[in-house]
């Protein structure tokens, strides 16, 4: 007897989004190339994950409730979750038939895998001409590194970042948050945007090939060719910002800190004035940007004896009135209660069934006509998997209970193989590039 198949979420109502009407297939695992695809889905773009019979490894991070990582919750906003083995023959075709109908499709397995599987780019666009592949990687689709297995972290190193982060008598310290594979996931979906323009005057599609540590060499701009005209190789700075001064952190009577940036010769003049030390403004060693870097270490100390001689809560508003820009430094506790970034919804507050609602980051960036939008939080593995199938996929009933009783496919809900995943240990098919 067949089994019903029912949409496992009642569809959402039509995307308004300027990405409305275009399908998104989304392969990648952990972060880069799954965020691109959410960055899609912000703005519209109907995004079909497809995660292997134990979820993307990102349900098991940081931190965890009643088994789901609250960060899948925020990660998979918008997406429809289908669950399709890649170790099998059934499972790949079925991508392959997937793809036939998306416009986009996004993938961060190790260059080659996806042409050992038979459903690479040259195959694909023999039934769809008009596909945009984004292949996100550790090192890019050619050269001597490009099979190294590659994570946001090692972007860093290879890139040139991580050297420069850090206080010059330790080692480097990385970042705690995953820049590198934001900075990456971002520009897979402007490629993706940008190779959807193109091919709206060409009619073809193309593949846009971006690696980890090319995203994290591109934020060294400024010292590329300090190196190649001086032979400069910069070095870590602690708080500071090389070449910026004053631009870093300085202490308060209170014990806090304060973020301040008056580099340029008229917010200069403000601080000084504040400082109540007008003359600061007219010394030759401080008078001029330039003068200001070379002199920077004895002007820091100048500025940190006079913070330090205020609370945190006197700054703040002081260097504010004087159009001086400076901040305290925000903790998640202080971003929740701030009037800005309430005001602004700059924290959404989106339904969850399990959860009742779930905070994440608003859609960014603004958009006055077309604004993006966050229709529901991440669903459960396989919650989408008949309904994509079917509406997508174009399966029949018998077809789609085959690939549930092979289990090429899982669903949550329905047919033999609905039954929770029996481990959230990554497989072989798990992606090198996070």
């Amino acid at each position: 007897m067949t089994t019903p198949h029912l949409d496992a979420r009642p569809a959402a109502p039509p995307a308004a989004g300027p990405l409305a009407g275009l399908r998104v297939l989304e392969l990648g695992q952990l972060l880069a190339g799954p965020f691109a695809g959410t960055l899609l889905a912000y703005f519209g773009a109907e995004v079909i994950k497809v995660e292997p019979p134990e979820g993307d490894p990102i349900r098991q991070w940081r931190v965890v409730r009643d088994g789901t990582s609250l960060w899948w919750r925020s990660l998979g906003r918008n997406k429809k979750c289908v669950t399709v083995d890649l170790k099998t023959d059934e499972g790949r075709a079925l991508v392959g038939r997937l793809a036939e109908r998306c416009d986009v499709l996004i993938e961060n397995f190790r260059p080659g895998t996806l042409e050992k599987w038979g459903i690479g780019y040259e195959a694909l666009k023999t039934e769809n001409p008009g596909l945009v592949m984004v292949r996100i990687s550790g090192f890019g689709q050619s050269g001597p590194y490009r099979e190294r297995p590659g994570y946001g972290f090692l972007g860093d190193a290879v890139g040139g970042m991580l050297h420069i982060n850090g206080y010059p008598d330790r080692p480097p310290v990385r970042a705690a948050v995953p820049v590198t594979d934001m900075v990456t996931a971002l520009y897979g979906a402007l490629g993706a945007v940008m190779a959807l323009l193109a091919r709206g005057r060409t009619g073809q599609g193309q593949v846009v090939d971006a690696a980890l540590y090319e995203s994290a060499f591109s934020l060294m701009e400024a010292h590329v060719p300090a190196y190649q005209k001086l032979g400069h190789v910069a070095m870590r700075a602690g708080s500071h910002l090389p070449g910026s001064t004053p631009n870093s952190l300085y202490p308060t009577a209170d014990g806090g800190t304060i973020a301040m940036a008056a580099s340029s010769d008229a917010v200069f003049r403000r601080l000084a004035a504040v400082m109540d030390r007008p003359e600061l403004a007219d010394d030759p060693r401080y008078a001029t940007a330039l003068a200001r870097v070379q002199n920077e270490e004895t002007l820091d100390a100048l500025i940190a004896d006079w913070t330090s001689g205020h609370t945190l809560d006197d700054l703040v508003p002081l260097l504010h009135e004087r159009d001086v820009p400076a901040s305290r430094v925000f903790t998640m506790a202080d971003i929740f209660r701030d009037p800005h970034f309430a005001a602004r919804g700059t924290i959404a507050q989106v339904p969850d069934d399990a959860l009742g609602t779930v905070a994440m980051p608003a859609p960014a960036p603004r958009l006055s006509a077309t604004p993006g939008a966050i229709r529901h939080t991440g669903g459960e593995v396989g919650a989408d998997t008949v309904a994509v199938l079917r509406g997508v996929g174009g399966l029949s009933a018998a077809q789609i209970d085959a690939l549930l009783a092979s289990g090429a496919a899982f669903d949550l809900h329905h047919g033999p193989a609905a039954k929770a995943p029996a481990s959230a240990t990554a497989t072989s098919t798990a992606p090198h590039a996070a």
